[in-house]
């Protein structure tokens, strides 16, 4: 009995290390998958490799895939596009002449109701964003040249953003990437329709918490570039805006994490688990997702987060 109960002692003290080694506030750790085209590379030689990758994939068993599109499209058109896949989360971008425009990252159960609502939820993020520059406008005093510079910096940065939320309140053709989990022929299938540039099917991703997406841009060719950044709702969304404060500075760059899978038009994958849902998830950081340290056209895979 004395044995029995030292064994019992041990084997709690050892799960209660074992829980306080854990991550604090659920953050993964541990290998992190990345899909899609980085800063540096070729789009080209990008876009070449995902065509062999669909066509190399087995003839069974679902897998997931990063769904590029030649040109932005509107939510209604969504559920035609990808019917046949289970839709986890879609990417978003007003794509305006004048500014570099941030990424939304929209999870997705239903279309196209969950990309309308996550619109909707980016447009109020960007009516803040607005009022913020706005009000930083008016508190700058003086007429020197860097007072006007800042005041002509945060204008812009106001009109931007209200052209944003007006675009998303619209429902704009502003989606330009869907990761999708699909067997192998509709994965063929989508990667022959006119309207999508590029199907990457990912294989070795078993957990979407632990994976990057880094969708191309449709107008993105030749060598990737950085992209534009994609910050946090309650700080400005438009890049290269002086602040002469630190709640309007930009944060460090960081990459599209993917949101808990969210099915949609197939059966429920076994990662599907039910975290609540959001209506939208802007990504923080810069939109060029890893860092081009590894040089694969496809995706790389580091020990860390």
């Amino acid at each position: 009995m004395a044995g029995v109960a030292l064994a019992a002692i041990v084997t709690m003290i050892a799960a209660l290390l074992l829980a306080d080694r854990e991550p604090p506030g659920g953050e993964v750790s541990g290998e992190v998958v990345r899909v899609g085209v980085v800063e540096g590379q070729s789009v080209d030689g990008y876009l070449d490799a995902a065509e062999h990758e669909v066509a190399a994939l087995p003839a069974a068993g679902e897998t997931w895939a990063l769904v590029s599109l030649r040109s932005y499209a509107a939510p209604d058109l969504l559920p035609a596009l990808l019917a046949g896949t289970t839709v986890a989360q879609v990417y978003a971008r007003v794509p305006l002449a004048d500014a570099r425009t941030p990424i939304t990252r929209i999870p997705v159960r239903q279309l196209p109701g969950d990309v309308i609502d996550g619109m909707l939820a980016a447009a109020v993020a960007r009516d803040q964003e607005q009022a913020e520059y706005e009000q930083l406008s008016r508190a700058l005093t003086g007429d020197g040249r860097n007072e006007e510079r800042l005041r002509a910096a945060y204008r812009t940065a106001a009109r931007t953003a209200a052209e944003e939320a007006a675009a998303y309140r619209a429902g704009c053709d502003c989606v330009f990437a869907a990761v999708v989990r699909a067997v192998p022929a509709v994965l063929s299938g989508l990667a022959s329709t006119p309207v999508v540039r590029a199907v990457d099917p990912a294989p070795e991703v078993r957990e979407l918490e632990r994976t990057e997406f880094r969708p191309p841009l449709p107008e993105e060719t030749g060598t990737a570039s950085a992209q534009p950044s994609t910050v946090p709702s309650a700080q400005p969304s438009t890049p290269v805006v002086p602040s002469v404060s630190p709640a309007v500075a930009g944060t460090t760059p960081a990459p599209i994490a993917s949101s808990v899978v969210a099915p949609v038009t197939s059966a429920s994958p076994e990662s599907s688990t039910a975290a609540p849902l959001m209506s939208v998830f802007p990504s923080e950081g810069d939109r060029a997702v890893p860092s081009a340290a590894d040089m694969s056209p496809v995706r790389d895979m580091s020990g860390s987060p």
